[in-house]
């Protein structure tokens, strides 16, 4: 698929992933440890952002680096083995990070934020019918008077996804695997959330099907003007709906950028060679490999997270580099922007 960062950003918050002023979401030092025999796990490290409402933030970055426990941990959706979670997630200027439990899922999730998880196909009730699923969060949230307004609220829904009216009174396991993928779709959007996250939400999808779902989530995003942070390996799909781009590296955000510049000119040396290993229609373009392995999140490094892989490494990654922002928004957790930063100011 051919890297084509989206156009259709808004001037406002055109530098970045959305800023303060605009922000209907933001992280502040979320972190997120899970318990091991062998020590807690450092899956979230620190991550903050901010989002602007009708944009999209695609979430990138190798498998284990975390990015789907930061969306788990955004929707509070934790396993009991859970070592540290704190920080603070506003969403519209509120820190939802302070409500109780039960608060929270009466009040946040699936009302407010939602989540398409991954493997959705799977994550249907198989001996429910679809319309029942659907309508569900409407008559648990008692946003309906009857199951009647659910199901014409759910079939609105299939509608502007393009599921047939019939497809609702079938079951999971009557459907493809690009329908089982839009009924999940429809359950996250039904409550026309403020947020939703999108944890990879074309895997284990053949392509065509890939760029079907992902012509819907455009119209989604368009009708419903939604916002949506979207969690993906597939940097160059991820290019098909972001506004923003976030890049995450062993449990860290190391950039994050608006889409059109970050594709044009990753500044992290580890966002370079994640777009170095994108195929492209140039016949001129090699592509690359990142050599070596993540490091242990049991135990990382002090310092910056990716010297042992980056080739332009020098004594300053001994120590933890800072988040560096750009005049023109671009920020990137390396000494080697920091510096670039300082000679810009000098």
């Amino acid at each position: 698929m051919a890297v084509n960062a989206n156009s259709n950003a808004n001037a406002k918050t055109n530098a970045g992933a959305g800023t303060d002023a605009y922000a209907i979401f933001r992280l502040e030092n979320l972190q997120l440890y899970f318990n091991t025999r062998i020590g807690p796990v450092q899956a979230v490290d620190g991550v903050s952002f901010s989002l602007a409402s009708g944009r999209t933030l695609a979430l990138v970055g190798e498998s284990g680096c975390g990015k789907s426990s930061l969306g788990r941990a955004i929707l509070r959706l934790l396993p009991r083995n859970v070592h540290t979670y704190k920080g603070s997630i506003f969403l519209n200027g509120t820190d939802v990070m302070t409500y109780s439990n039960e608060r929270f899922r009466r009040q946040v999730r699936w009302v407010r934020m939602a989540l398409v998880p991954q493997a959705a196909m799977n994550a249907l009730n198989p001996v429910v019918k679809v319309e029942d699923q659907v309508a569900e969060p409407l008559l648990v949230h008692q946003r309906v008077k009857n199951k009647a307004e659910a199901y014409s609220r759910a079939y609105e829904i299939f509608k502007v996804l393009g599921l047939p009216q019939d497809f609702l009174n079938r079951y999971a396991f009557e459907l493809s695997g690009g329908m089982r993928q839009r009924a999940a779709i429809a359950m996250a959007l039904v409550m026309h959330p403020e947020l939703i996250v999108l944890d990879e939400p074309t895997s284990a999808l053949d392509l065509l099907t890939q760029s079907n779902i992902m012509n819907v989530l455009k119209k989604v995003k368009w009708e419903f003007k939604s916002t949506f942070i979207l969690i993906t390996h597939d940097i160059a799909t991820a290019s098909e709906l972001a506004d923003d781009v976030a890049v995450m590296y062993a449990g860290q955000l190391v950039e994050k950028a608006d889409a059109r510049l970050f594709y044009d000119d990753p500044l992290h040396p580890y966002s370079r060679k994640l777009m170095a290993s994108v195929p492209t229609l140039r016949k001129d373009k090699k592509l690359e490999f990142i050599p070596g392995q993540p490091p242990s999140l049991i135990n990382p490094p002090k310092g910056c997270r990716f010297a042992d892989r980056c080739e332009l490494r020098h004594e300053r990654c001994a120590a933890e580099p800072p988040m560096v922002t750009l005049p023109d928004g671009r920020q990137a957790k390396c000494w080697l922007v920091e510096q670039k930063a300082r000679e810009q100011h000098a």
